[in-house]
């Protein structure tokens, strides 16, 4: 077996049955192996529940952060929860399985690359990821109306109990930033968060009036003020690494069958070879 390693995916969707084989194909390296499983692994939480048990017996470490698919709630959904409780729900299932939350303490990882403080967060968006031509959150979303472009979150993703999706995602940045200003100076991060941490990543949308539901402004430097090594996130479904101020932002989406299996024939590869994305230590050079 190879030395331990950090490793991340994302937006697994394991309601697709090609996207659960690629799931139930997880697995380590090494006995040391770390997971990050970075949100949207399926929208049923029984479904949630039975992925991560199943890795969390694979890897040393599972840590899972939230996406937005995991907090919709349908009609006839067997867990009924809305918002912040169906979070709360989600966070004690994981417990129960002993994988780790953004509501757990912050692990160290003493692997290669670090020690490096793993930092799981759940952040949400607040709509400041504005349509060019738009000032304000009513604009930007007429704007996103006008081009046909909404995010299944207006229907199915509710605030609960806070008034709006962007109170939600002011408490979530408060919490998070006293948390984050607790670390240990001396220590780098690697932060985690299903939205993206800046706006960069959104600028290759096809549709960019989608960078909407995509993050907000308000952790535009976080990556520079809590000493990033490396920012994992999802949600976008475009797997890369770019870098800014000279930290990598890691993409670690699998994404649709219709979006991965059309990559995959393009560039030649296998989402086996491609996923988990490696973290730490950082892989001397980065593509898909």
């Amino acid at each position: 077996m190879t030395s331990p390693r950090l490793l991340a995916v994302s937006d697994l969707h394991v309601r697709h049955p090609e996207n659960r084989a690629v799931a139930d194909g997880l697995r380590p390296t090494s006995d040391g192996d770390w997971l990050i499983v970075a949100g949207d692994v399926a929208e049923q939480t029984e479904d949630v529940a039975e992925v991560l048990a199943v890795l969390r017996r694979r890897f040393a470490r599972v840590i899972w952060v939230p996406g937005n698919h995991e907090l919709w709630t349908r009609t006839k959904d067997p867990v009924p929860l809305r918002g912040e409780y169906r979070y709360q729900h989600l966070v004690d299932t994981c417990r129960e399985l002993d994988v780790l939350t953004p509501e757990d303490e912050f692990p160290v990882w003493e692997g290669a690359g670090g020690p490096v403080v793993v930092a799981p967060l759940f952040l949400l968006y607040d709509y400041s990821f504005l349509p060019v031509g738009t000032s304000t959150f009513a604009d930007g979303l007429a704007a996103a109306y006008t081009a046909g472009v909404v995010c299944t979150d207006e229907h199915l993703l509710f605030p609960d109990p806070h008034e709006s999706r962007q109170a939600w995602c002011a408490a979530r940045i408060e919490e998070s930033r006293r948390r984050l200003d607790a670390i240990d100076p001396s220590l780098p991060t690697v932060l985690v968060n299903h939205w993206p941490l800046t706006r960069t990543p959104t600028r290759v949308l096809r549709y960019p009036e989608f960078a909407l539901w995509c993050g907000t402004e308000a952790t535009a430097d976080w990556h520079v003020r809590y000493r990033a090594t490396a920012v994992v996130y999802g949600h976008l479904h475009i797997p890369r690494v770019i870098y800014e101020d000279g930290v990598r932002f890691v993409e670690a989406s699998l994404g649709y069958p219709r979006e991965w299996k059309p990559r995959d024939e393009r560039f030649g590869t296998t989402v086996t070879e491609t996923l988990p994305r490696q973290v730490l230590p950082a892989p001397s050079s980065s593509g898909l």
